[in-house]
């Protein structure tokens, strides 16, 4: 429970300018039976462009493997004070991980792209293995993994 306050805290700070409004977000993430070890993940963000703006969680707590999330760990240069206290367990097969955190209003319909990166030990990494705008409409709407993550909806 310390760590999904510590990220709410840090996801705020990250993405909630002064005074703006910002609403609870809640990512909904649902494996796939894929038959390997726990998975980690990656979710953050990129903005218009596809620059990187920030994380949002990590799912699996050794460092070693996070290079196996390749998109993240080029965007961030592999610097890990970016999930500084927003990490968790790896996820594993047919498990479900779910995150609610707080999110600037204006990164919905202004661009922002939410981006998961997914790797399985002993099995092929899977970068952007999700990646969907940020918009009102899609909120509620499940979008399928390539390889290892059935589906992610976000609700708010």
């Amino acid at each position: 429970m310390k760590t999904l306050f510590a990220a709410l805290a840090v996801s705020t700070a990250l993405f909630v300018p002064s005074l703006a409004l910002a609403r609870p977000v809640t990512l909904t993430t649902i494996m796939s039976a894929y038959g390997g070890d726990g998975a980690y993940v990656a979710i953050y963000v990129t903005d218009a462009q596809g620059a990187y703006q920030g994380s949002l969680w990590m799912a699996g707590g050794k460092s070693k493997y996070y290079e196996h999330l390749s998109d993240w760990y080029r965007a961030t240069a592999g610097n890990t004070a970016e999930i500084n206290g927003i990490t968790g367990a790896s996820v594993g097969a047919g498990r479900e991980l779910t995150v609610t955190l707080d999110l600037a209003d204006a990164l919905f319909d202004a661009g922002y792209v939410l981006h998961m990166d997914a790797a399985v030990e002993d099995m092929r990494d899977s970068p952007s293995e999700v990646a969907v705008p940020l918009t009102i409409a899609g909120a509620g709407q499940a979008t399928p993994g390539r390889r290892y993550i059935a589906s992610f909806a976000y609700d708010m």
